[in-house]
């Protein structure tokens, strides 16, 4: 019997076959999403270092207290999040439910502690008079650029947060295994090293002289 004749026959008999690639098929279209996010959030940092070399009045904002303090502290916790998330993953794998689910959702905490701490700063900040059409020290494209930056990156954390979730429910449930935690733990560790990406550029070179 041939290999294409073996195919046919699972295919009628309800059996799926295996993923062709080395990888997971949920795992592999992880990647792929990762990949083409990069190239958006590249596109988004290379665009604003563009506009803030491009800008005579770029406004150097960002004072150590309380600025700089609050985005060591946001980091802190995201990266804390990723460790958690890490250990929640290998509990899976090791078949410690219990574990994988604590440690899950301390890093749903994490992300909407980050949040909240992200939230606090936009809110002083626009009460200091930052929007994204203007702002009183300098180029007006700085609150743009800001806004769509962090924006985006805390979109992606709220995203997370509810994937993570729910995604740990259904695992406690028995409907997922650890092959969909680690999945969303990929997903988790880019937002993190997005991350790395925005303190410096949007942050620590714009500090007050």
């Amino acid at each position: 019997m041939s290999q294409a004749e073996v195919r046919m026959g699972e295919q009628a008999t309800g059996v799926m076959e295996g993923s062709p690639f080395a990888i997971p098929s949920k795992k592999l279209v992880m990647w792929l999403f990762i990949i083409s996010d990069s190239v958006t959030f590249g596109a988004l940092l290379y665009g604003y270092g563009y506009l803030r070399h491009a800008s005579p009045d770029w406004p150097h904002y960002f004072r150590f207290s309380p600025s700089i303090i609050n985005v060591m502290v946001m980091s802190f916790v995201l990266i804390t999040s990723s460790l958690t998330m890490l250990i929640g993953v290998q509990a899976a794998k090791s078949g410690d439910k219990s574990k994988a689910i604590r440690w899950a959702f301390i890093t749903v905490a994490g992300g909407l502690l980050f949040a909240v701490l992200h939230i606090r700063e936009w809110t002083g900040l626009i009460k200091e008079g930052l929007r994204p059409s203007g702002n009183p020290w300098g180029s007006s494209l700085f609150g743009a650029a800001f806004f769509g930056i962090t924006g985006m990156h805390l979109l992606h954390v709220l995203i997370g947060v509810v994937a993570i979730t729910v995604v740990t429910l259904r695992y406690q449930r028995g409907r997922y295994n650890s092959d969909d935690l680690e999945v969303w733990g990929l997903y988790w560790h880019f937002v993190d090293l997005v991350w790395m990406f925005v303190v410096p550029l949007v942050y620590l070179l714009n500090v007050a002289r």
